[in-house]
């Protein structure tokens, strides 16, 4: 899942109770246990809860095996450990190899923030049977997301309504209703998660893995961490240098950036993406359905939203297709050149006046089931970030910097530059400007950055490496498409990572894959 929530900007918001006690959340019995040695009971994995997205238990493994769950207990405060408790939902696959040929527990983060690992890692599974072989792979939801220790905020029907707000006010009547429904959001926030807000930093996560770490029984921490679950892995091996094992970056997020560049970064990759896209479908052999030329694509865009804007378009049901709706559907289509053929349907449809597909793509995004219920991937996301992002911006910060997110990006920029926002009024205090990664005396880290990635621009990869410190991050370069490059299928990448997770060979550095 990519750093992409950012994108949602103003369409992110607050629910009311979501079975707070149901899903696990606060222990709040203090303990004096050794935490370290607590010893996880394996078992066959429920269905999804309705914060980590609903749907039905994980299909059987190849080979028939099953899935399996625990959950691991872990401080809700870091600095008491001896406090109070929350459980963190585990999911694993054992290693279908010989015992001996078993190196340990490879741990997976997916990104988001706020994106289920227990539930992700099943959808993917099947694309990391080889690296199963030497491996139990590992996943978790992060404190805050999913079955662990949940953040609450808006219910299902107001955020309904908040999604289809305008994220890009025109007005200064838009202006005061999308500041006054984020202050909302931010309010309610409190109100049901007051207790656990401040302990949602990534610092605390981190925190989490090496205690995952040691209850799994690895004497080093085996890391796959992708999107945001690379900026987790940098401050992990800052941290914890001693304790990295093998670890891998994908869609590699960039820790020198604060908030504001990294809303502007994405403007950028968006727009390259958008790009990307119209080029292909012109320059196929049969006519491209929605223009005649890239330049032709990207204005019959513009106009679209600029009309949904005055205009929105019956959707889903009772729900309209709006411009904020509409421009997150394009995101999310962004995301993998695989859905490049949906996005190009839904623009065919919206020009007709049907906003179905791109209503779907945008649901998709905002983790709205076809049923109507959320899961907490927007609560998880905006709770996370504003912990930890130190800055708080203003609309007059908006103001200013609108020219440079439009010259970035005509389509995505004054969206992404609004959802500098979110935390303007957020409950607790932000951590930093950026992340620290420095990982002085750490295993080497191999860095896989895409040149056509929208969410987490290429450029995200060099500065991890620089970051990271001389002699730890190895960089590899992918020029593709889509947010990420291992789920590419491209050989030359799955090679180059499986080489190394596997066999501890790292690839030179600076090879390029294409």
């Amino acid at each position: 899942m990519p750093n992409a929530p950012r994108l949602r900007g103003a369409a992110l918001t607050a629910t009311a109770v979501l079975l707070a006690s149901a899903l696990a959340g606060c222990g709040g019995d203090s303990q004096d246990e050794d935490l370290s040695a607590q010893e996880l009971s394996w078992k066959d994995c429920p269905a999804p809860s309705r914060a980590e997205g609903g749907g039905d238990a994980p299909s059987p493994l190849p080979g028939g095996d099953a899935w399996q769950c625990a959950t691991l207990k872990a401080p809700l405060d870091w600095a008491e450990p001896k406090g109070d408790t929350i459980k963190l939902a585990l999911i694993r696959a054992k290693a279908s190899g010989a015992e001996d040929k078993r190196i340990g527990s490879l741990v997976f983060n997916f990104g988001g923030p706020g994106g289920s690992g227990v539930t992700t890692l099943p959808a993917f599974g099947s694309e990391y049977a080889k690296l199963r072989t030497r491996y139990d792979l590992v996943s978790f939801d992060p404190r805050g997301v999913g079955r662990s220790a949940p953040v609450e905020c808006l219910n299902d029907l107001q955020l309904d309504v908040y999604f289809e707000q305008d994220g890009t006010p025109d007005t200064s009547a838009e202006r005061t209703a999308l500041l006054n429904n984020t202050k909302e959001f931010n309010a309610a926030c409190e109100e049901n998660s007051r207790k656990t807000l401040p302990h949602l930093r990534t610092t605390d996560a981190a925190r989490d893995l090496d205690l995952m770490r040691q209850v799994l029984g690895d004497d080093k921490l085996h890391y796959f961490g992708i999107s945001y679950g690379t900026e987790l892995g940098g401050v992990y091996a800052h941290l914890f240098p001693k304790n990295v094992g093998r670890a891998v970056f994908d869609a590699v997020v960039d820790p020198t950036q604060n908030s504001e560049q990294g809303s502007l970064g994405q403007a950028e990759g968006f727009q390259l993406a958008l790009d990307n896209f119209a080029e292909d479908c012109t320059s196929q052999l049969t006519d491209c359905p929605v223009g005649d030329t890239a330049q032709d694509v990207r204005n019959r865009i513009a106009k679209l939203l600029a009309e949904l804007d005055r205009n929105p378009i019956p959707g889903i049901g009772q729900r309209l297709l709006t411009q904020t709706a509409a421009t997150n559907g394009i995101a999310q289509a962004l995301y993998s050149k695989d859905f490049w053929e949906y996005l190009t349907e839904g623009l065919e449809q919206a020009y007709d006046g049907d906003g179905r597909v791109l209503m779907l793509l945008s649901d998709s995004m905002n983790g709205r089931s076809e049923n109507g219920e959320y899961s907490n991937i927007a609560a998880a996301n905006i709770s996370i970030n504003c912990a930890d992002d130190k800055r708080r911006y203003t609309s007059a910060d908006v103001e200013r910097k609108l020219p440079e997110f439009r010259a970035a990006s005509p389509l995505f920029g004054d969206f992404l530059a609004w959802s500098m926002v979110t935390c303007t009024d957020w409950p607790v205090a932000g951590a930093a400007d950026h992340p620290d990664v420095r990982a002085t005396g750490s295993a080497p880290i191999l860095v896989v950055g895409n040149t056509g990635d929208p969410a987490t621009p290429y450029e995200g990869a060099r500065k991890m490496v620089e970051a990271l410190g001389e002699g730890v991050g190895v960089e590899l370069t992918y020029k593709g498409q889509g947010h990420g490059a291992y789920d590419s299928r491209n050989k030359c990448v799955q090679d180059a990572v499986d080489g190394y997770l596997l066999t501890g060979k790292v690839p030179a550095a600076g090879t390029v894959c294409s």
